[in-house]
């Protein structure tokens, strides 16, 4: 009877121990408004929005403990709408990210799956559309850098390092999961590869990354192969040869106060056009195959009035060569946000933007629909809420 009682308890001791080795989160944050423009499409529209700032998602993250500083991690990450319970990034189940791996706090870790670029990584947390204080709305003319995390990387292996004393680094690399074909070219079409690196010291944090797309998808003769499931799939900033991104920032902290600039530049070949997956624009804007370039400047601060009560606001002047025009935006921001509870805020935003007289495009705030001329303005009270 005592070695029975005996080898219950061991058992009981040894089931909880392997428990504490594992474990899986459920997380997520909703985000809910209520937004007016003033023109959309010559227009103006109140409507409900969601993912004005942050998009909503839940997820489940996990980890393993396999010993010697090791350990195998995941993460599922759906986006979905709120206001309608749709399914956000092209009706994808794990949408947002979907990934497994090992990590070791000495080396870093090595994933493999649908994740975010090094622009994303390193410089997105510099600017305000990279963060809690500005987000979707606070975007550089369709998301043309990817700041805003628009589009993620299928088919990617991702190495990130460990925190060397402020220093953190990394690289990804997109495999278009085709055979090479008859024409030699499939292996290198719709692939992707981007690295970054950060650091940070005494109250400042500097940033750069790069990133580039061979063969993202035409709206002509490589929108098969796009659609084939190569890197980028379906939610695509641009129909474009070749995409080249790269930026950098810097910000700084003191007291309760944060200031920054950020600096981001994208080329492009072959532009057939710019995708819905940019903006609110449903079938997005469609171009001649020429080359085209982007140029983005951005000043941000914010302040924590109180622990409670937080301003934020940014001004982005972009510069672009498109369609043999050379239009320019001017987009100024401002937020102010409110914590009910350390889970649950309320925020208050807005946005104007302009862009010079062209015959490309008009004004168009990123996730809304565009405007029918050269101005348009939103402003957004919405409800946050993390789980």
């Amino acid at each position: 009877m005592k070695k029975t009682l005996m080898v219950a308890a061991l058992t009981g001791v040894f089931a909880t121990a392997a428990h504490a080795q594992s474990s899986v989160t459920l997380y997520g944050l909703i985000d809910a408004g209520i937004t007016y423009t003033n023109n959309q499409h010559g227009s103006s529209n109140v409507q409900m929005t969601s993912g004005s700032v942050n998009g909503s998602r839940f997820g489940l993250r996990g980890a393993e403990d396999l010993g010697g500083g090791l350990k195998a991690i995941f993460t599922l990450e759906n986006g979905f709408g709120i206001n309608d319970g749709t399914l956000k990034q092209n009706s994808r189940l794990f949408g947002r990210q979907a990934f497994v791996g090992l990590a070791s706090a000495q080396y870093g870790a090595v994933t493999l799956g649908r994740q975010y670029d090094s622009m994303v990584d390193y410089v997105g947390p510099l600017a305000l559309t990279g963060t809690q204080y500005g987000g979707t709305q606070f975007a550089h003319p369709f998301d043309n850098d990817n700041l805003n995390n628009s589009f993620r990387v299928n088919n990617s292996v991702k190495y990130t390092s460990a925190n060397y004393g402020g220093l953190k680094f990394g690289a990804l690399y997109g495999f278009s999961n085709q055979a090479d074909g008859a024409a030699g070219q499939g292996f290198a079409n719709n692939r992707a590869y981007s690295a970054g690196a950060s650091y940070s010291f005494a109250g400042f944090n500097v940033a750069a990354a790069y990133l580039q797309l061979n063969s993202n998808g035409s709206l002509a003769a490589n929108t098969a192969a796009f659609n084939s499931g190569g890197a980028i799939n379906g939610d695509n900033t641009f129909f474009a040869g070749r995409q080249q991104t790269w930026g950098a920032g810097a910000n700084y902290t003191f007291g309760p106060a944060t200031a920054g600039i950020v600096y981001t530049q994208t080329n492009l070949s072959s532009l057939g056009g710019i995708g819905a997956g940019a903006s609110g624009v449903t079938g997005g804007v469609g171009l001649n195959g020429s080359s085209a370039h982007f140029q983005n400047f951005e000043a941000n601060a914010r302040y924590a009035l109180t622990p409670a009560l937080s301003v934020a606001g940014s001004y982005t002047y972009t510069r672009a060569s498109l369609e043999g025009e050379r239009p320019h935006w001017n987009q100024f921001n401002l937020q102010t946000a409110y914590a009910l509870s350390k889970r649950t805020d309320v925020y208050l935003q807005g946005e104007y933007q302009q862009v010079s007289s062209n015959n490309v495009v008009n004004a168009d705030i990123n996730g809304l629909a565009a405007s029918g001329n050269e101005k348009q303005v939103a402003v957004t009270a919405g409800l946050r809420h993390r789980f």
